[in-house]
């Protein structure tokens, strides 16, 4: 089954507004709650994976003041949610709404249970008096598969998943094995099939990205990495190279994000920081190369494809850093795609960073986040230079394979077979945190 650039574009690359794990949360308790006669609620109960519950436990949510947690993305999901925006839910909430969740999350009446299976999934039941609804996401952060309202499956609701062709489901999965198969000449093949309808789309997820690190670099939200490199370059400490402005940019934008600004993110790969990283260091060489539009949105179409490329072997969610390994490679091959590098110059760029940060591991969703970008974009630029000149990983080292297709199926064995056990330990890690912060708050009362 062949798919074209814009089911890769319709499937990979969409906005999100906040960190795309507590989004999915507060999406399925927003699609069951349309299903209820009033938005009142005895009780809320979600049962989802353990990377979703990684990955939401600290991130802030946006438009919330600084409020944190997966019992509360449900509770905000149900009461203020619009799931007809899918992944930009949480746009319609508002005082009235963020006060009823507060109330119910009180009340301890919303439960998470963490499920053992791996694999995206988060199903939501919503109790409102005698009327029980649900909701059930799978593969994607807005893959609605399922809604029921009373034990009745409810088939004609427009929120749930939609074929992207007439007379067969396209999933996802089909997607990424349509993808593993790829060599990077088919890809770049595809990136040649991009017309400017998909520049157009492209261009209007740069504008957004853009956003947040104009925001993060004004108001110095989450650690305030991208507005410290405003004033180390001032300072004369920092020199603003085109590696320092990739991570001025990219690190600006997660600060953002992660600190919970009520702007969405172009994300890629199931990620809104896959997103920033994919799009902002390759914009951030702009100013350094020349170039013309058409070539620098190719580039950033590109990076999209790799990323999901590489995502398609590693896994949508793992104990690895996708914003380092999957977003980190597509933006080190648009980088020396815009340089005018050609396939082996990219093949060796990819090469070159999975070599250098295949260990650096995903401890889940928060402000820290900006330090991973900030260094993914850094070594974006820096892969690709490297390869320009012939400095590039030899086949012989470690994990890197004889090919690209080859090295990233080597990660993707790291990501599912080498990692599975650094994933339960970093999970319990965190829930062993999150029980120490509770104990001490009860403590104190």
């Amino acid at each position: 089954m062949k798919f074209t650039v814009k089911d890769i574009l319709e499937m990979e690359v969409i906005l999100a507004l906040g960190c795309t794990e507590p989004v999915a949360i507060a999406l399925g308790a927003a699609a069951a709650a349309t299903l209820l006669p009033a938005k009142e609620f005895d009780a809320i109960e979600v049962w989802i994976d353990p990377n979703i519950y990684k990955n939401a436990m600290a991130v802030t949510i946006p438009g919330t003041g600084g409020m944190q947690g997966l019992d509360t993305a449900a509770a905000l999901g149900a009461y203020g949610g619009n799931p007809g925006r899918g992944l930009e839910v949480l746009e319609s909430l508002d005082a009235t709404t963020i006060g009823k969740a507060q109330a119910l999350l009180d009340e301890n009446k919303v439960i998470v249970h963490l499920r053992e299976e791996v694999g995206l999934y988060v199903r939501t039941k919503l109790t409102s008096g005698s009327n029980i609804a649900e909701s059930l996401i799978i593969d994607l952060h807005n893959n609605i598969v399922s809604l029921k309202l009373n034990g009745k499956e409810i088939t004609d609701s427009p929120l749930l998943a939609k074929s992207l062709e007439k007379g067969g489901k396209r999933t996802l999965a089909e997607l990424e094995s349509w993808l593993r198969e790829l060599t990077l000449v088919d890809i770049l093949e595809l990136t040649a099939e991009l017309d400017e309808d998909d520049l157009n789309f492209l261009e209007v997820g740069v504008n957004h990205n853009l956003a947040l690190a104009e925001y993060g670099l004004k108001h110095g939200s989450g650690l305030g990495i991208g507005k410290a490199i405003d004033r180390l370059i001032k300072q004369k400490l920092m020199v603003n190279d085109m590696s320092t402005a990739a991570r001025r940019l990219t690190s600006a934008a997660a600060d953002a994000r992660m600190g919970g600004a009520n702007l969405p993110a172009m994300s890629s790969g199931g990620s809104g920081n896959h997103g920033l990283t994919a799009i902002l260091p390759i914009w951030a060489m702009k100013d350094f190369i020349d170039h013309d539009r058409d070539t620098l949105l190719r580039a950033i179409g590109l990076s999209h494809i790799v990323t999901a490329y590489v995502k398609a072997h590693t896994g949508r969610l793992s104990a690895v850093c996708g914003c380092s390994v999957a977003a980190g490679a597509g933006a080190t091959a648009g980088i020396t795609y815009l340089v005018g590098g050609d396939v082996h110059h990219m093949e060796g760029a990819i090469k070159n960073i999975l070599e250098d940060l295949a260990g650096v591991i995903c401890d889940g969703a928060k402000a820290g986040c900006a330090i991973k970008l900030n260094t993914a974009a850094g070594a974006a630029v820096q892969a690709a230079l490297f390869s320009l000149h012939g400095v590039n990983v030899k086949d012989t080292d470690g994990i890197i394979g004889n090919s690209t297709q080859k090295t990233i199926q080597n990660m993707g064995a790291l990501s599912h077979d080498g990692m599975v056990q650094a994933d339960k330990t970093i999970l319990k890690i965190m829930l062993e945190k999150q029980l120490a912060k509770k104990k001490a708050l009860l403590s104190s009362k």
